[in-house]
């Protein structure tokens, strides 16, 4: 998707999902701003773009090597017009049908017309949360 005043929070959600399943980790960092901090469920962090990427190597070559992912937003606000706080619900998997199991909040930032994720979290959902938010 080109770079436009017009992009769209789908649009980046779009861009992420694409590059998660193409095994790019490059554009996927792409999509991260150069000082963007990413923090897994698992409670660790990555702060910058580099690091995410030098990661998302690992990840799309050894743990989630030919996985998809599925993600749908169900909250997104907008503090100013260059700011949005978008939660998901997402998964990983290589089947037909991926299931949620995590929520994630992206705080995005419009940057030279296209949005960038600033901050980055995933949370593990709860068991009530997995009956919820079936795929």
């Amino acid at each position: 998707m080109a770079a436009t005043n017009q992009d769209t929070v789908e649009g980046f959600l779009e861009r992420i999902r694409d590059a998660w399943d193409a095994g790019d980790a490059s554009g996927y960092a792409a999509q991260f701003a150069e000082d963007a901090s990413y923090v897994i469920f698992m409670g660790d962090v990555m702060l910058g773009r580099a690091a995410i990427e030098r990661t998302h190597h690992e990840v799309f070559t050894r743990w989630q090597k030919g996985t998809r992912m599925a993600v749908r937003p169900i909250d997104v606000r907008m503090p100013d017009e260059s700011t949005a706080v978008v939660t998901t619900v997402g998964g990983i998997g290589k089947g037909g049908r991926i299931d949620f199991d995590k929520f994630q909040t992206f705080t995005l930032h419009r940057h030279t017309g296209r949005w960038e994720c600033v901050a980055f979290q995933n949370t593990k959902m709860s068991r009530r949360s997995k009956r919820a938010y079936r795929s």
